[in-house]
Formats: C-alpha cells, sequence, structure tokens
C-alpha cells in the first residue's frame, strides 16, 4: 500500500514537472527579453539620437527554414515638436537616449512558438529602437550647444539598415519592413528604399500598423496633426526627407499624411488600423473618448462623427482595385497597433473569423490578397469585441483576388 502511494506521488510529481517545462517552455516562445545592439560606428556619420548616443536595436536570430527570413520593425512613441518637449525626451532611455536602455521584451509577432505565429515564428527579427523623436525624418547638422539636441533620424534608419544588412540581411529570401504608430509613416516612406537595398530578394513587403493617420477635411479637427506635422518638419529639418513627388506638389507639412504619398510607393504594402483608432479619434475628433466609448455612454452628436469620420477615413484608403499591391485590414475596435499583444490567437483582431495575422500572413506569401473592411460604423468597445469574438467575430466587406 506504501509502495503504491509512493508510485502515484512520483508518476504525479512527473506528470507535474513535464506540465511545469511545458508551461515555462511555451512561455519563453511567447515572451523573452532580447538585449539591446548598439551601432557604435554610426556616431561617426553623425546618425544618434536626441542626446547625441548612438542607435540600437534589438535582434533575435531566425532559425530552422526561417533563418533567410528578415522582419524589421520600426518602433514608434509619437513625436517631440518642440525644443523644451525633446530635451524631455533626450532624457528618456526609452524614446530618447540609448545610454541606459536596456532589454526588449519580444511577443505577438516575434513569438517563436509556431502554433501561435505560424508564418513568422522562426524569421530573424529586429526592432529598431526610435530615438530621435521625428519618426526617423530628421536631418539637421547644427547641434545647438545650449540643448546639445540632434535631430538625426534618417541617418538613424540608414546606419541601422547597413548593420543589419551586415548581419545576414543582405541576403534574405523574404523581407518586410515594418512600423507601428509613429513608426508606421516612415515605413511607408522607406519602404521602396529598403526594396532596393535587397536587390536580389524574391519577396520584399511592407506593413504599416496603425500608423495611416489622415488629415481631415474639417479644418477643426485637421487642426491636431497638422500642428504637430508642422513644428515636426521645421524642427527635424524632414523636408528633403520626405518624398519629392509630394514636396514638389504641396506644403512639407501635408506630405507626413500617407494619403498624400502612399499612391508613389511601388513596394506592395499592407495597411492595419482601426477606424476608430484611439490616437486618431483622440488627436481628430474629440480627446478623452475612450471612457464613453467603453462605457457605452456616446452621445448623439458624438455617433455622428464618429459616422463621418468614418467615411472620410475610408475614402483615403487605396482603391481596392490592386489588393496584390494594397493589402488592407481595418477594423473598428477603439484601440491601437497590433503586431505585438493583438497577435496572439487568443487576442488577435477578428473580422469575421478572420484574424489579422491570418490574414496579412496570407498577402505577404501571396495564398489570398485580403482587402478587408469591417461593417461597424461606430466604435466597438473592447468589452464589446469579446462578446462578438465568441459569436464569430465582426462583420466586415471585402474584396479579394
Amino acid at each position: 500500500m506504501v509502495m503504491a502511494t509512493r508510485s502515484l506521488q512520483l508518476f504525479c510529481l512527473i506528470v507535474c514537472s513535464l506540465a511545469i517545462i511545458k508551461t515555462e517552455s511555451a512561455t519563453d516562445l511567447d515572451f523573452y527579453e532580447v538585449k539591446k545592439t548598439i551601432v557604435k560606428n554610426a556616431v561617426s556619420k553623425g546618425a544618434v539620437c536626441l542626446d547625441g548616443s548612438p542607435p540600437a536595436y534589438h535582434f533575435e536570430p531566425g532559425f530552422g527554414e526561417g533563418v533567410e527570413n528578415w522582419f524589421v520593425q520600426l518602433s514608434g512613441g509619437a513625436w517631440c515638436t518642440s525644443v523644451e518637449a525633446c530635451k524631455d525626451r533626450s532624457r528618456d532611455n526609452k524614446v530618447g537616449s540609448t545610454t541606459t536602455m536596456g532589454p526588449y521584451t519580444f511577443q505577438g509577432i516575434y513569438s517563436k512558438n509556431q502554433s501561435a505565429n505560424p508564418d513568422f515564428y522562426n524569421w530573424n527579427k529586429v526592432l529598431v529602437r526610435y530615438c530621435d523623436g521625428g519618426a526617423f525624418t530628421g536631418d539637421v547638422e547644427y547641434v545647438d550647444p545650449a540643448t546639445n539636441l540632434h535631430f538625426r533620424g534618417a541617418r538613424i534608419f540608414e546606419a541601422v539598415m547597413e548593420d543589419v544588412l551586415a548581419k545576414g540581411l543582405k541576403n534574405a529570401k523574404n523581407a518586410i519592413l515594418a512600423g507601428s504608430s509613429a513608426g508606421g509613416y516612415p515605413a511607408m516612406l522607406y519602404c521602396d528604399r529598403f526594396r532596393s537595398l535587397l536587390p536580389n530578394t524574391p519577396r520584399v513587403k511592407c506593413f504599416v500598423d496603425a500608423g495611416y493617420f489622415i488629415h481631415a477635411k474639417n479644418q477643426k479637427q485637421a487642426r491636431g496633426f497638422e500642428d504637430i506635422y508642422n513644428t515636426l518638419v521645421t524642427l527635424h529639418g524632414s523636408a528633403k526627407t520626405l518624398p519629392k513627388s509630394c514636396t514638389s506638389k504641396m506644403k512639407p507639412l501635408l506630405c507626413f499624411f500617407p494619403e498624400s504619398m502612399q499612391q508613389n510607393i511601388k513596394t506592395p504594402l499592407f495597411i492595419a488600423m482601426s477606424a476608430f483608432d484611439i490616437f486618431q479619434i483622440n488627436t481628430t475628433v474629440e480627446p478623452h473618448l475612450h471612457d464613453v466609448i467603453e462605457n457605452g455612454t456616446c452621445t448623439t452628436s458624438q455617433n455622428k462623427a464618429f459616422r463621418e469620420f468614418r467615411s472620410e477615413f475610408l475614402s483615403t484608403l487605396p482603391k481596392p482595385n490592386n489588393p496584390k499591391l494594397r493589402g488592407v485590414f481595418i477594423d473598428s475596435v477603439n484601440h491601437h497597433t497590433s503586431l505585438l499583444i493583438r497577435w496572439s490567437p487568443e487576442n488577435a483582431t477578428m473580422i469575421n473569423n478572420l484574424s489579422l495575422p491570418k490574414a496579412f500572413g496570407d498577402w505577404y506569401f501571396d495564398r489570398k490578397y485580403w482587402y478587408v473592411i469591417d461593417e461597424h460604423d461606430l466604435p466597438i468597445s473592447k468589452k464589446h469585441e469579446h462578446e462578438l469574438r465568441k459569436d464569430g467575430g465582426q462583420t466586415h466587406k471585402e474584396d479579394n483576388h
């Protein structure tokens, strides 16, 4: 009896240990820290962060069949548009300096879990840290000794690309340049440049995640982004970095709006965005609307503004006549960005049983060219999103080929 009891205890111990090991292994695959790589030779080229420190990125090597595939993301984090704001930012080791910047937690599209991230789990992955405050567009030679601020974001992009190319990107078979939020615009801006750096790579495409901020026709609504981009272009000297195909026709600040320049991008581009993106709505429609959306207490006038804004937003998107060149996934949830937390199966944004990871994977690998727009004309709260998920997702319309 004692032997039987001990055998049962030992059996339970072994089973529990294996379960713990399996759980820890899955966690290690889904969430893991990656140390920074400092681009030391960038300083001699003047490619530095706001405080003059060298740029950095986080690199996780690919494995198995993914060793020749590369995912490169430009991280976001808003902008600094005044000397005072940039000075404050230069003291921040997350968005203005790399002096004591620590490791970064990779998750979502960076997951090494094959079941959770089947299309990209074994790729080489690079996250470029955003430390210039000007969406990787600045290029000012002069440094004011009184502030010691450097506006060199465009040089950072080139310096990091040179470093990563030498690490193996130049031999890629498949490659993606992505950007989230404030990193979304430079992912578009440098999309064709990225393609030109990889002349022997068969498949190169770009991905904009929650960075398609539009220029509202209503002057009051337009003022938010106009003020940001006008001061940004002036302070960071961004005009010469922006596409000449756009700046030859309109003011540089207007060329920061994707609808003004995306049509000239030759490389295939995928746009993922909520029609009611938190940052877009707060900046354009009305600030601090997240709580009323979550609580379901929007007024009639607010709902009218939402419907009008959604209609305008959709009108700025690339037309659906060539989804191979311009893929689209537009949901209606009041959220911002999808490449990290919202890339996991349990959290992925859904439109009628189609998840964003599945739609993008299909589009990237030429399995199916998705152009999907959710039909909800009012913002969906996160609570309601979970209810819809149980019922099969949001409704949608699609054009796919």
